[in-house]
């Protein structure tokens, strides 16, 4: 998958007008960025959000990370990717996720029989003449080897440097890793990390998330009842200026990343990432 080293991730969409959609997809892709990177949360369906931005676009790719398996069937999945990879050959890739806790469901067992749904589908549809591509939300060993095994390879999402070098580990050369990293423009250490920790509350007070940082060897102490210590927040959200964010993003591709969409946070909904955008593109894609 050609998404090239830097792209943008972003829930900004979800509170924005289509018109304002348009504008800013139009600009992300003049400004050069290869491909964005688009969430399911608060309503605005996947595929068709995809759908959407693509026809708006002439080259940009638009990656779901993630459809969430829970939110539809595996037939209807598959019909709208399908439909997707033949109106914009190699521009869209179906990026699938569990999606957050459901009692008594198990996140690698479910992923596992939504592909055999997903790969079983038979219908009428004709078949694109580019692959419809897919890739796996995934963080620990097992889901990181299903991803492998089972899709073109894996996207993380809120992990550290170290992470994206055990993950390369595990996937080998040949998958592709895609990380998702935050990024706040703010020099000043007391506002930034107010921020930040704004922003991971809800991830430091998840169970799956406070395990995930747990195996990553941060203590109790360092989740601090989803406060969340200066050294994980550091390691979470890079903060600072153009320069010092640009350098720490570089460090995920040091680490065996081919692809690092790059989270914008501290932007208010409704207002657009889009003055940080055009800064990121003049330091990242040059």
């Amino acid at each position: 998958m050609e998404l090239g080293r830097f792209g943008i991730w972003t829930f900004d969409f979800e509170d924005q007008p289509a018109s304002m959609l348009r504008d800013s997809v139009r600009e992300l892709e003049e400004l050069g960025w290869p491909a964005i990177w688009i969430p399911e949360r608060d309503g605005r369906e996947a595929l068709t959000h995809a759908g959407f931005l693509l026809a708006s676009t002439e080259r940009l790719a638009v990656v779901n990370g993630i459809a969430r398996i829970g939110s539809r069937g595996a037939r209807w999945t598959r019909g709208a990717a399908v439909l997707l990879a033949d109106a914009y050959p190699d521009r869209h890739v179906l990026g699938l996720g569990f999606g957050g806790a459901q009692p008594g469901v198990k996140p690698l067992e479910a992923m596992n029989d939504y592909l055999d749904e997903l790969d079983a589908v038979t219908s009428a549809n004709p078949l694109p003449a580019a692959p419809m591509r897919r890739l796996l939300a995934a963080y620990g060993p097992k889901m990181l080897e299903l991803a492998r095994d089972r899709s073109e390879g894996a996207h993380t999402y809120h992990v550290t440097v170290s992470h994206t070098a055990q993950a390369r580990e595990v996937l080998g050369e040949k998958a592709f890793l895609g990380v998702e990293h935050a990024v706040l423009f703010e020099t000043d250490s007391g506002k930034a990390r107010e921020i930040a920790r704004e922003h991971l509350h809800g991830y430091l007070t998840s169970k799956y998330n406070v395990a995930k940082f747990l195996r990553l060897g941060y203590t109790e102490a360092d989740i601090d009842g989803g406060r969340g210590s200066d050294r994980l927040v550091d390691d979470l959200v890079f903060w600072g200026d153009l320069d010092t964010v640009t350098a720490k993003l570089h460090g995920h591709l040091d680490a065996g990343a081919d692809h690092v969409g790059v989270q914008v946070i501290g932007v208010r909904p409704g207002e657009s990432a889009m003055p940080h955008w055009r800064r990121l593109a003049g330091s990242l894609l040059s």
